[in-house]
């Protein structure tokens, strides 16, 4: 499916990985969009930004870790070097926590997902809020649909992506007489090399074809099916585009009818 509407515009997309991540830049770029790639593993920001190239937009790669200040401040300045301009920024880098009570996690582990999941977004807005406003730029937060329940052993991460939901909502309000839309994609279950292969060891594990495992996983949606990263994906670009123009401080989830809201 064509998309439109970010045509010369200059998007920063953290969290680069072959996942998401990915599924953005690539839905970005398709857009009309030059890229800017943020992540902590330089081999695979190259890797994607050929794959950007060769739809032909424009992407550069800055080798960053979110947790840190000075490294975020080199991502906002070489960001605005390379293209004299940001009319989008997605926070899409994130952290689990271990998978097990609350009551059982160390704080140590808690502290470190609120420091990837909410801080990280919360500082590259602040460095970003600036060059946005010249342009009246659109923030996206990736989110999850733990947001959805309280299933046991998520305590800890629906902790952090609730605080991040709060964090995006206000800084909405907050920023949104200078023009800067804040919004919120929350994924479910994502169809891409991490699960295929989580897929595949629980159909090891119980003796089934791997094809069953997600078949009865698809059966819980609506759809009947998992959203792949190029459907989340792309309703980050429609948060980005001029059709969002009037939606800030929303939350959009994309997750075949898992889950209603």
């Amino acid at each position: 499916m064509p998309l439109e509407g970010l045509d010369g515009k200059a998007v920063v997309v953290s969290g680069i990985g072959p996942g998401l991540g990915r599924g953005i830049a690539l839905q970005c770029a398709k857009a009309g969009a030059d890229l800017v790639l943020a992540a902590r593993t330089q081999a695979r920001l190259d890797e994607i930004a050929e794959e950007v190239e060769k739809l032909g937009r424009r992407a550069v790669t800055v080798r960053t870790d979110i947790t840190d200040e000075a490294s975020c401040e080199h991502l906002a300045e070489a960001s605005l070097e390379a293209f004299g301009r940001v009319d989008g920024l997605v926070n899409n880098a994130f952290s689990i926590p271990p998978m097990i009570d609350l009551a059982d996690t160390s704080l140590a582990a808690i502290r470190t997902a609120f420091e990837v999941n909410v801080l990280a977004a919360l500082r590259l807005t602040r460095l970003f809020a600036p060059a946005l406003a010249e342009h009246r730029g659109s923030v996206v937060m990736i989110n999850s649909s733990v947001l959805r329940h309280s299933r046991l052993t998520f305590g800890a991460y629906k902790m952090s992506k609730a605080a991040l939901l709060a964090l995006a909502q206000s800084l909405s309000t907050e920023l949104g007489p200078a023009g800067i839309r804040v919004n919120t994609v929350a994924p479910g279950y994502i169809w891409a090399d991490s699960l295929k292969w989580y897929f595949d060891f629980l159909a090891g594990e119980r003796g089934v074809p791997a094809q069953q495992v997600y078949d009865e996983t698809a059966a819980t949606t609506d759809l009947r099916k998992l959203p792949e990263p190029d459907e989340i994906a792309d309703a980050v670009v429609f948060l980005l585009s001029p059709l969002a123009r009037a939606i800030t401080g929303q939350c959009l989830d994309v997750n075949c009818g898992e889950w209603h809201h």
